[in-house]
């Protein structure tokens, strides 16, 4: 089967489900796992659709996971060329998009098994969570300025949840939050998450929190609980995400959870 992922996460997911070596073009982020064999096609927003055709794909993963990626997918469907769209929002999203993908690539049983592993793994954090009374407050700085946030409408929301936290913006009804400095500085988080959209962590800068006006007041800041985490780990809608959870959890209770042993917790079961 000849398969295009035109995003990241979609890229992800056929990693999961076995099947990369049948992708044979994606976008210009997808970064995991090893894709030297595809063909690139241009950023997540604007593809170059001209390249997807003449790779004559049997199948088009589509996705609305950001805003802006409508262009592609109507252009696909103008074009008559074989896609699914993707607009996973939540983590059941997720396991529902690696049973869809699944089936529509004719791994149906394996995507069963992983979509259910998937959740089961997210209810032992619920269940080990349940028991916490003092949650704090975590804010996630996908973009610096202008500061852009995950809302309540977000899986970050919830992944914050099942680490024992909050979600310092999740009363917003949003997907995600266009905000302010002074506005987070009001907050006053118990964390500080940067998770820069594109931008490894050892290019961010967590010094530079403290130059914000009134930043040094900032409880994060104060107890020195500022968390310099992996976009892929948690700015993608895909299977990683788990990964992302293993990592935050001991960083808010370390008490509650094991330190971060690295391992994949779909790829590396016993």
């Amino acid at each position: 089967m000849r398969i295009i992922s035109l995003c990241p996460s979609n890229t992800e997911l056929l990693a999961y489900l076995g099947v990369i070596d049948d992708v044979i073009g994606v976008d210009d982020y997808s970064d995991w796992p090893n894709l030297d064999h595809c063909k690139r096609l241009g950023p997540d927003l604007s593809i170059d659709i001209d390249a997807v055709e003449e790779l004559n794909p049997d199948l088009i993963l589509a996705s609305l996971s950001v805003p802006g990626m409508e262009r592609n997918v109507e252009e696909l469907a103008k074009r008559g060329l074989p896609f699914i769209t993707l607009n996973p929002q939540s983590l059941v999203d997720i396991a529902e998009d690696l049973r869809t993908v699944g089936k529509a690539i004719g791994q149906k049983e394996k995507g069963e098994e992983l979509s259910q592993h998937f959740l089961v793994y997210i209810h032992q954090y619920k269940i080990i969570t349940s028991s916490v009374e003092q949650k704090p407050s975590l804010y996630w700085e996908w973009w610096p300025k202008p500061v852009f946030t995950p809302g309540g409408i977000n899986w970050l929301t919830e992944v914050s949840e099942l680490a024992g936290g909050r979600n310092s913006f999740s009363d917003v009804e949003q997907a995600n939050i266009q905000t302010d400095w002074e506005t987070v500085r009001q907050k006053n988080p118990d964390h500080i998450c940067m998770a820069w959209v594109g931008v490894q962590t050892k290019k961010m800068k967590p010094s530079l929190l403290k130059k914000r006006e009134g930043w040094l007041s900032i409880k994060a800041i104060k107890q020195q609980n500022v968390h310099v985490l992996e976009e892929e780990y948690y700015c993608r809608p895909s299977p990683r995400l788990l990964i992302g959870l293993k990592k935050l959890a001991p960083l808010i209770h370390p008490t509650l959870f094991p330190s971060f042993d690295g391992k994949d917790p779909l790829l590396d079961r016993d």
